[in-house]
């Protein structure tokens, strides 16, 4: 079988320089290989074809067969790594919390440990006699959540 650490240092040295960023890398027991790259400006096919032909280059059919594919993370998937989130920043995603409730709202920022989204919610303020809209910020550690995601808008 393929080791994941090799592809993953194959596409890691083709991204040298580049604008792109590893998103995923999988390798089933029977070799077929999967690379999820992404861009803040979205992925190209020609690049996708490049980055194929690079691993194909660097890997013997000849000593073990495998089959390739190369793509971009899929629009609406969840984030898998950090710079997913960070150019997701100002965008409405939806949050799965680990207790299988969800919120959308506007992501305002992201780190290593945790990232906050703006929500907007409905709240009776004193002294009003209906409810206004009031804008939250909300703090998630990555580790109470099941998946963020972005949410594709077609207003």
């Amino acid at each position: 079988m393929i080791e994941k650490s090799v592809v993953s240092q194959l596409v890691e040295e083709w991204l040298e320089g580049k604008d792109y960023f590893l998103v995923d890398v999988t390798v089933t027991p029977d070799n077929r290989i999967v690379v999820e790259i992404d861009h803040a400006e979205g992925v190209w096919i020609e690049d996708c074809v490049e980055l194929s032909r690079f691993i194909e280059s660097k890997l013997d059919r000849e000593q073990e067969d495998f089959e390739l594919e190369v793509g971009s993370a899929g629009i609406g998937q969840p984030f898998k790594v950090l710079q997913q989130y960070i150019n997701h920043i100002g965008k409405e995603v939806e949050v799965l919390k680990a207790d299988g409730k969800k919120q959308t709202g506007i992501l305002k920022e992201a780190d290593e440990n945790h990232f906050i989204v703006t929500i907007s919610k409905k709240v009776k303020l004193e002294g009003e006699k209906r409810p206004k809209m009031v804008d939250e910020d909300v703090t998630f550690a990555y580790d109470e959540i099941k998946y963020t995601k972005y949410l594709i808008s077609f207003k």
